[in-house]
């Protein structure tokens, strides 16, 4: 069974890094597409990255390309998201999501959740 825990969230300072971590405690192994979304207050959940299972393919939306990186160990089955240049927008709840291989920007495309960490940048 696919159990996501997120890690690495926090409170940093505009133009600041953090690291966020998705380790994945059942068996998805390299199977399965990963992807970070986020969801400030009163907004709607949003896609951030994805990453198919071999990590040889990457997307990203806009608002992030070029300053955050997402990666993945499978031996250690853990996801990771670099987060560089922070800015107060980038403000939200980030949650790590799994599925079957599907490689979409959709929320409703991933099957399995995380249960999110809090990311706070202040200006």
């Amino acid at each position: 069974q696919v159990q996501l825990v997120e890690s690495g969230g926090g409170l940093v300072q505009a133009g600041g890094s953090l690291r966020l971590s998705c380790a994945d405690s059942g068996r998805t192994g390299s199977m399965y597409t990963m992807g970070w979304f986020r969801q400030a207050p009163g907004k709607q959940r949003e896609f951030v990255a994805a990453i198919r299972g071999n990590g040889g393919t990457t997307d990203y939306a806009d608002s992030v390309k070029g300053r955050f990186t997402i990666s993945r160990d499978n031996a250690k089955n853990t996801v990771y998201l670099q987060m560089n240049s922070l800015k107060p927008e980038d403000t939200a709840v980030y949650y790590c999501a799994g599925n079957n291989g599907v490689f979409m920007r959709t929320a409703a495309s991933y099957e399995y959740w995380g249960q999110g960490t809090q990311v706070t940048v202040s200006s």
